[in-house]
């Protein structure tokens, strides 16, 4: 019989809690049959939701704390939720809790891999193409050569896991694509991931702002600030142009008319345009899986973050990244200049 895929569930986070986690779950449960789920939160909020779906109270088992991130720590749902997997009681722990509260937390329980400094949020970006893994979105600023390579390796292993690809092509986010364009360690990356043997990864260069949307590569790199900041803007250029068809839409009884005969487009277009579709940032480079979901998804989105969440965990990431660090990845820590006498 297959081993169950185990998750971990911070039912007090986001800004909803329990009724849309709970949900969420119950969506998520009906896609991957062979999910069990550990609750954690206050048995109170999440019992009455529970009830609401037989199959998933089947399925789960509640762990009772009455306290938010905000007011305690190790015994707040976010923490007990990440040291289930610290504990190997589950394989992946999912909150849409504060991120910066989630990723002190993930870093200090679960410590980071051998070879990496500093974990990344990695999250799937909807393309003209396709889907495409993007890192760093937001979980630290800055970062030297070193740092760009390892999230390419990391990203490289969640690309080959998500989109069963062998050979992922990987990009850094860069303000040009010429080879004399971008700051020093952009351009060091750049060299480091040329010269490396990785059967693994395939570096094709820079990408400019404009190629995440296009699909320019599987996997684009950059450091958490402009990642981040690449993210919120096409967000909220997502909801501008939402706002704008639907104002068209509604502006004259000849546009309401073209609207019926094109419903089925504009619904596929506004599903492409829904955050809630690409929800679920996977913190990596930890030993252990944590899926961060937006605060204010609904449950359908919180869903999606579960379903990431699965796939980490039912493909092994985790064993697909080590894989990937050990092979000769990650170039050694400079060291010192021999001295000549």
């Amino acid at each position: 019989m297959p081993q169950k895929v185990r998750i971990a569930l911070d039912a007090m986070g986001g800004d909803a809690g329990a009724s849309v986690v709970i949900p969420g779950a119950a969506v998520s449960l009906s896609r991957h049959p062979d999910t069990e789920f550990l609750l954690f939160g206050d048995r109170a909020l999440i019992d009455p939701q529970l009830a609401k779906y037989p199959a998933l109270q089947a399925a789960s088992r509640v762990v009772h704390t009455d306290v938010a991130v905000s007011r305690g720590r190790k015994t707040s749902s976010m923490w007990l939720a990440i040291d289930a997997v610290k504990k190997g009681e589950a394989g992946v722990a999912i909150s849409a809790g504060n991120t910066g509260a989630l990723m002190a937390m993930a870093r200090f329980n679960l410590r980071t891999l051998p070879g990496v400094d500093r974990p990344a949020i990695a999250a799937v970006w909807p393309t003209t193409r396709g889907e495409s893994v993007v890192l760093d979105l937001g979980a630290t600023i800055g970062g030297d050569a070193r740092h760009l390579v390892t999230l390419a390796v990391m990203g490289s292993a969640m690309a080959s896991v998500l989109f069963d690809l062998e050979r992922p092509t990987v990009g850094l986010l860069n303000i040009g694509v010429e080879e004399i364009k971008g700051h020093e360690e952009i351009r060091e990356a750049a060299e480091l991931l040329r010269a490396m043997n990785q059967s693994q990864l395939n570096y094709i260069g820079f990408v400019e702002g404009d190629g995440i949307g296009k699909g320019a590569a599987d996997v684009i790199v950059s450091e958490g600030f402009s990642g981040n900041v690449a993210l919120k803007a096409a967000e909220g250029t997502a909801r501008q142009i939402s706002e704008f068809l639907r104002n068209a839409m509604a502006s004259t009884w000849r546009s309401r008319i073209g609207y019926l005969f094109a419903r089925g487009a504009f619904k596929a277009l506004r599903d492409k345009l829904d955050p809630n579709k690409s929800n679920g940032g996977v913190l990596l480079g930890l030993k252990g899986i944590v899926v961060k979901s937006h605060g204010g998804t609904d449950a359908e989105g919180f869903a999606y973050a579960i379903d990431v969440g699965y796939e980490m965990v039912h493909y092994d990431l985790l064993t697909k990244i080590n894989q990937m660090l050990n092979r000769g990845a990650l170039v050694p820590p400079p060291t010192a200049p021999e001295v000549v006498s």
